[in-house]
C-alpha cells in the first residue's frame, strides 16, 4: 500500500479519506472487486456486461461541466487550485475516452427495467451534482478528491475492456494518489474541513456503490432472460 506523505501536517485527514475509499469504494464492491483484485479480463469477457458498465459510468460522469468542474467553482482553498486545474484537464480527456468506448460497445444493453434504470441513474447523477455544488466548505473538494482516488479502480476496468475491444487505453493524466494525499496534507485548517470532506467522500462512494448494485442486478436479470 502507498505510504502517506511523511511531511504531512495533518496525516489524519489523508488517512481518513484513504480508509473511506478502501472500505467503501468500488474496489471493495462484490461485483467490482474481482475485476480490480483478480482477473480483469475475465470480468470484461462478456462485452454485454462491459457495455452496461461503460454506459452507466458515462451517464454518471460523462457530462460537461462535471463533478470536478463544479467543485472547483466551490473551493476557496488556494492550495487546491493547481490540483483542481490538473484534474479538470485530465478528466476532460477521461470523458473523451468514455465517449469513445460508448461508441465502440454499442447501445445500452436491452434489459428488463430499462426505464427504471434511467430514472435511478438520473437520480444518482443529480445527487453527485448537488455534492459538487455544495456551499458547505470542504464538501465539494472532498467529493472531487474522492472521485480522483476512486477513478483508479474504475479506470482499471475501462482499460481491461478497451483492450478486449482492441482499443489501446490512453495514458491517464489524473492526479496521482500521492499528489492527492499531499494536497490533503497541505490543506489549511483541516479540523474545519474534516467532517465536510468525509461527508462528500461517503456520499459519492454511496452513489458509486449504487451504480455497482444496479449493474449486478441488471446482469442477473439478463441471465434469467437467456
Amino acid at each position: 500500500m502507498e505510504q502517506l506523505p511523511r511531511t504531512s501536517t495533518n496525516p489524519s485527514l489523508a488517512a481518513l479519506l484513504v480508509a473511506i475509499v478502501d472500505q467503501d469504494g468500488s474496489a471493495s464492491h462484490s461485483y467490482c472487486a474481482p475485476a480490480i483484485n483478480g482477473d480483469r479480463h475475465a470480468f470484461v469477457r462478456d462485452l454485454v456486461d462491459f457495455a452496461d458498465f461503460v454506459h452507466l459510468v458515462t451517464l454518471l460522469h460523462g457530462q460537461t461541466p462535471g463533478l470536478i468542474d463544479h467543485a472547483a467553482a466551490r473551493t476557496v482553498e488556494v492550495v487546491a487550485r493547481g490540483w483542481l486545474l490538473k484534474a479538470i484537464d485530465a478528466f476532460a480527456a477521461e470523458r473523451q475516452y468514455l465517449n469513445r468506448l460508448s461508441v465502440a460497445v454499442g447501445p445500452l444493453p436491452s434489459t428488463i427495467g430499462h426505464s427504471e434504470t434511467s430514472t435511478i441513474v438520473a437520480q444518482q447523477r443529480h445527487a453527485i451534482e448537488m455534492l459538487a455544488q455544495s456551499d458547505r466548505r470542504g464538501t465539494a473538494l472532498g467529493t472531487a478528491l474522492t472521485l480522483v482516488l476512486e477513478w483508479q479502480a474504475i479506470r482499471a476496468v475501462l482499460d481491461a475492456g478497451a483492450i478486449r475491444l482492441g482499443i489501446e487505453p490512453p495514458s491517464s493524466g489524473m492526479p496521482s494518489r500521492s499528489e492527492t494525499l499531499a494536497l490533503l496534507a497541505d490543506l489549511p485548517e483541516p479540523e474545519r474541513l474534516t467532517r465536510a470532506v468525509q461527508f462528500g467522500a461517503t456520499q459519492l462512494l454511496g452513489q458509486h456503490r449504487g451504480m455497482w448494485d444496479l449493474l449486478k442486478a441488471r446482469t442477473a436479470v439478463r441471465q434469467t432472460q437467456n
